[in-house]
């Protein structure tokens, strides 16, 4: 296997000597030969064993949108199945607020619901939620990474991983032994503004790179929106920014599914929201005392009442004893 970045750098400088002079003995040209190819069955053999497989550019497979872009990988390593149809991206901030992480999960699970394959970076944030939003809706969901396909970053998203390898696929332009350095965020952006055809911002700051994946975007002619935020969080100034400068704003799935010329996803599939669940306003929290006085009921039948709420996933305990909801807007 390609167990570190300095050995596929030489193995492609070996490469363009052989093919760049034509001079080189027959011997050398052939032991250089022979080395590259022991070398890529090597690696080709160790990632199948881990799930995983190369597509060239230019191959049947390899994503036609992703190719179209000004500056394609050469390559990808993927697990899974790449989706086909509709995509669109959802990122935003690592340090998400509750606010964003919930937005995101509930655009990621109604996109999917529709149908729609959701593009996301699996980090920390917002990139998690949209990616769990999406499986929630029994949907597909690309996470594109920017390490090796042998390093799951961040770490604890090694779960979540299996979960998108069974149900969209993991990818990657970089090769095994590669760690997850800065510089390859910015580039791994590039591939997730080129899979979609919609790029929406959840939150961001100013530097965030998810405006880095808005530009990339932009350049290639795709859509982008954002979710406005509050004027009071700096979280917000990257999608607040986005708005002013003219991108489209996010107040339901359906604005994306619109932008992607698709209906509106179906309010029958949507269950009833329970009365008390009505009283929590998406993005904020609710205490047990103000729940009931709101709502008329003993203290002791709305905690009955929360408890269902909560092992059902709809709400979330939070460290101050206030409840949220776990989405926003009504679960499917």
């Amino acid at each position: 296997m390609l167990a570190n970045p300095e050995g596929g750098r030489k193995a492609r400088e070996l490469a363009r000597a052989l093919i760049a002079d034509p001079e080189m003995p027959g011997a050398d040209a052939a032991a250089i030969r022979d080395a590259l190819v022991e070398r890529v069955s090597s690696a080709e053999d160790g990632l199948a064993r881990l799930g995983w497989r190369f597509l060239a550019l230019g191959e049947p497979e390899f994503p036609a949108r992703l190719a179209a872009v000004a500056d394609p990988p050469l390559g990808v390593f993927v697990r899974g199945a790449l989706p086909s149809g509709h995509a669109a991206a959802l990122v935003g901030a690592r340090r998400a607020t509750a606010y964003g992480r919930e937005v995101a999960e509930y655009l990621g699970r109604e996109l999917a619901r529709a149908g729609v394959a959701v593009v996301s970076g699996m980090a920390r944030g917002v990139d998690g939620a949209a990616h769990r939003g999406a499986l929630a809706g029994g949907g597909a969901t690309i996470a594109v990474w920017g390490a090796g396909p042998d390093r799951v970053y961040p770490t604890e998203h090694g779960d979540l991983a299996e979960e998108i390898a069974a149900r969209g696929c993991l990818l990657t332009e970089y090769p095994a032994g590669c760690p997850p350095l800065a510089q390859h965020f910015p580039e791994r952006n590039r591939i997730i503004a080129g899979l979609s055809e919609v790029v929406v911002v959840v939150e961001a700051d100013e530097r965030s790179g998810a405006l880095i994946t808005a530009r990339l975007a932009l350049d290639e002619g795709r859509e982008v929106m954002a979710v406005p935020g509050s004027v009071f969080s700096r979280l917000s100034a990257g999608p607040n920014g986005l708005l002013r400068a003219g991108a489209a704003p996010v107040l339901s799935a359906d604005d994306v599914l619109s932008a992607l010329e698709l209906p509106p996803a179906p309010a029958s599939a949507r269950e009833e929201e329970p009365a008390l669940l009505a009283l929590i306003r998406p993005g904020e929290g609710a205490t047990v005392d103000r729940l009931a006085a709101a709502s008329g009921q003993p203290v002791a039948q709305v905690l009955e009442t929360l408890l269902a709420l909560e092992l059902a996933g709809r709400i979330v305990r939070q460290p101050d004893g206030s409840y949220r909801r776990s989405h926003v807007g009504p679960s499917p």
